[in-house]
């Protein structure tokens, strides 16, 4: 007996159609891995993650582009410096302050844990 040929097209044309599909998603997944990886290892991880201000590479960086950009005298590039290294410190105060507090209220198992989490950075 022969197949029915009104069926045998339906059948083929939920396959293909499904499968196109897939296909389609994973080829555009790949395409966008490829990238994104490409981007990051042009450069764009560093311009999305520069140094923090209130570090002395950061700092250095942030006082060249506000000088560049402001058109910044000497005294004012002075003074920024100031500023920033004054914010630093009291960045880095509180953030001392607020861990030594955090870990007041932290069992020992707890305290293990927030250390990890803290190397990890998902907290900063």
């Amino acid at each position: 007996m022969s197949p029915n040929p009104v069926a045998l097209p339906l059948r083929h044309s939920l396959v293909g159609p499904r499968a196109a599909g897939i296909s389609t998603l994973l080829l555009v997944f790949i395409c966008g891995m490829v990238a994104g990886a490409l981007a990051f290892n042009l450069g764009a991880h560093k311009r999305l993650h520069r140094e923090a201000f209130w570090t002395a590479s950061g700092k250095d960086a942030a006082v060249a582009r506000v000088k560049k950009e402001l058109d910044l005298t000497p005294l004012q590039v002075e003074q920024m410096e100031v500023i920033l290294d004054d914010f630093a410190k009291y960045y880095t105060t509180v953030l001392s302050d607020g861990k030594s507090r955090i870990m007041q209220i932290l069992n020992e198992p707890q305290k293990k844990k927030f250390e990890q989490i803290l190397a990890d950075g998902a907290v900063r």
